[in-house]
């Protein structure tokens, strides 16, 4: 087996030498393990593609961080992530993440809508029923 040799001119037309071997991987000489360097050809893809992320997640998320702004959509977002977190069980789609962000974002902001709310029906029902102390009859 012929190594290969570094010429000493690049112009020398003789460059490649006759049965001169490229290097390769490793230089060392050693031929390269099974599996352990994958062709790459045109279209060759080394990884399987990701499944396709489920829209109706996307929407979760959406609807959810919306939530803050309309105070409406909030909780729309946190059962469209339960119902996404079911497809994407069923159909082994992606984005189990953005479903699952959508649902703790709802319902913290529901939460906190509920709380607000009670909040304001308690201090008009104390506002209603205070005496002022002044009465003008």
């Amino acid at each position: 087996m012929m190594t290969y040799q570094q010429p000493g001119n690049w112009s020398d037309p003789s460059w490649p030498q006759q049965g001169a071997q490229d290097p390769g991987y490793p230089v060392s000489g050693q031929p390269i393990p099974q599996g352990y360097a994958a062709p790459m050809y045109p279209g060759y893809a080394p990884y399987p593609p990701s499944p396709p992320t489920n829209g109706l997640a996307i929407a979760a998320l959406v609807c959810s961080l919306a939530g803050v702004a309309t105070c409406i959509s909030a909780p729309v977002g946190a059962i469209l992530g339960h119902i996404a977190r079911r497809q994407i069980r069923e159909r082994g789609e992606g984005g189990d993440g953005l479903a699952l962000a959508g649902i703790i974002v709802g319902w913290i902001l529901t939460g906190l809508l509920v709380l607000v709310i009670a909040f304001y029906v308690v201090i008009i029902v104390i506002a209603v029923n205070s005496e002022t102390g002044t009465s003008t009859y």
